[in-house]
């Protein structure tokens, strides 16, 4: 587990503690009902790292540090508070708290806010903010979930494209509505279609009677306001972007998306991905109850049982072979679990490439072949070992072989189905992270124990 740590505040060398010895304190304090103490160990403490806290603390604690704390929760705190749990804080803050934190927020930092909140407690956040940030949010919230609109601020700096240098530093000096952070000043024409992006640097560092067209950056390129967020996060991380203007239907500037928004959508999906590999559901949290960590997992577990049979089938077809050589019942996990941790490793890959875009129908054929020639390989080698130590434990070499090559025949599968049952997804437009393990597992364990068993029918009996 990765350590999160926090400064400490009396440490004028700037050393970090472990969080948890902060932790321990923040907890004391919590407990005993003193907000004084608990707003002098969270002074220095950075805004991420309180809301981690709040994520981390059971709901009893939770409500109470919000009372004693909740004049100090802020924008910062409260944009980085988990989803899950994000509405549930709202809730336990006085009104005027959320109010003033919703003002300091960027535009798509208040969607991400109030989208998924009910329609009065969403009233009651969009009421105070101004008027022009609240036909923002509201414009914002009309395009689809998980779209570029949703994921873009509105709070954008543009320029004439004919502006030099110096017109454009000047009017920056005089503007009072600048975002906190933003990084290109995006240039427009007369119909506000965005026509270029001068970055911060050059723009400093270039002479005043430049023209602003002359120092624009290769970089530039549009995002539709309906494109897929996924897909902007693939275009940042691809192309190397800091940020991107957003346009509608008519190439017309709505926004703008900023690198910190595209890589959490990236970090989000990786996060989902690796849950549903797991068979946990995407949704999952460590802030979760009981009962929504059931709901989660029980249907996943059920397909596990459904799938566990059919293996538990194949098997009782071979009861006789197994009564009769005892070393068999033994033997067979083995084969089983090789196959298993095989199709796992290239079904990781295979997932992983396919949501970068790595793994394409113009390459999965050399993919796939590469694969095949790995679990030969691997299954050649496992092979000897297993064949050997089949030999040498029970003294039979008929046995060996027959684990041998039950192995190269489920490792060779293994790999196979670590591409093949993802890719087949894909083309059938359902999502690979969420359903290949299942199939990649019941399809080891049946070709497994089907060829050994099979195997040690035909030839040992």
């Amino acid at each position: 587990m990765t350590e999160t740590h926090l400064r400490d505040s009396d440490d004028e060398d700037g050393d970090f503690v472990p969080a948890r010895a902060l932790v321990a304190d923040i907890e004391a304090a919590i407990d005993a009902g003193d907000g004084a103490v608990l707003n002098a160990l969270l002074e220095p403490v950075h805004g991420a790292d309180i809301a981690d806290l709040i994520e981390q603390l059971n709901p009893q604690r939770r409500a109470r540090l919000l009372r004693l704390y909740s004049g100090e929760i802020d924008a910062e705190i409260l944009t980085e508070i988990d989803d899950s749990i994000r509405e549930a804080v709202i809730e336990q803050l006085p009104r005027k708290v959320v109010a003033d934190a919703v003002r300091e927020m960027d535009t798509d930092d208040v969607v991400d806010l109030v989208e998924d909140l009910d329609a009065p407690e969403r009233e009651e956040i969009l009421s105070a903010l101004d008027a022009e940030d609240r036909v923002a949010v509201e414009q914002s919230l009309t395009y689809p979930e998980y779209s570029a609109g949703r994921l873009m601020q509105s709070e954008v700096v543009t320029a004439p494209e004919h502006w030099t240098v110096g017109e454009a530093i000047d009017f920056l000096r005089r503007a009072e509505w600048l975002p906190d952070q933003f990084y290109h000043v995006i240039l427009v024409d007369p119909r506000r279609h965005p026509v270029g992006y001068v970055t911060l640097g050059r723009l400093l560092s270039a002479q005043r009677a430049t023209h602003l067209r002359d120092i624009t950056e290769d970089s530039f390129r549009t995002i539709d306001v309906l494109q897929e967020e996924g897909e902007v996060a693939y275009a940042f991380n691809q192309y190397h972007l800091i940020s991107a203007p957003v346009v509608d239907a008519d190439e017309r500037l709505v926004g703008v998306i900023t690198i910190d928004d595209a890589m959490a959508v990236l970090d989000e999906e990786h996060e989902e991905e690796f849950l549903k590999l797991a068979g946990v559901g995407e949704e999952s949290s460590l802030s979760d109850g009981v009962v929504e960590t059931v709901r989660q997992r029980a249907p996943w577990l059920l397909v596990n049982l459904i799938t566990a049979n059919l293996s538990a089938f194949v098997i009782s077809r071979f009861s006789g072979t197994i009564e009769a050589i005892v070393a068999l019942a033994a033997l067979m996990p083995i084969v089983a679990s090789m196959g298993g941790n095989a199709g796992t490793q290239s079904l990781a890959v295979a997932v992983r490439a396919l949501a970068t875009k790595d793994l394409t129908s113009s390459n999965a054929a050399r993919v796939v072949r590469r694969e095949t020639i790995v679990g030969l390989i691997n299954g050649l080698i496992f092979a000897a070992l297993m064949g050997m130590a089949g030999y040498l434990a029970y003294g039979s070499p008929m046995l060996g072989l027959v684990l041998a090559a039950a192995l190269v025949i489920n490792l060779i599968v293994a790999a196979l189905g670590g591409v093949l049952v993802p890719l087949t997804l894909e083309r059938l437009n359902l999502d690979p992270a969420l359903a290949a393990g299942t199939f990649v597992t019941t399809l080891t364990d049946v070709i497994g124990f089907l060829a050994f068993l099979g195997l040690a029918t035909w030839i040992l009996l």
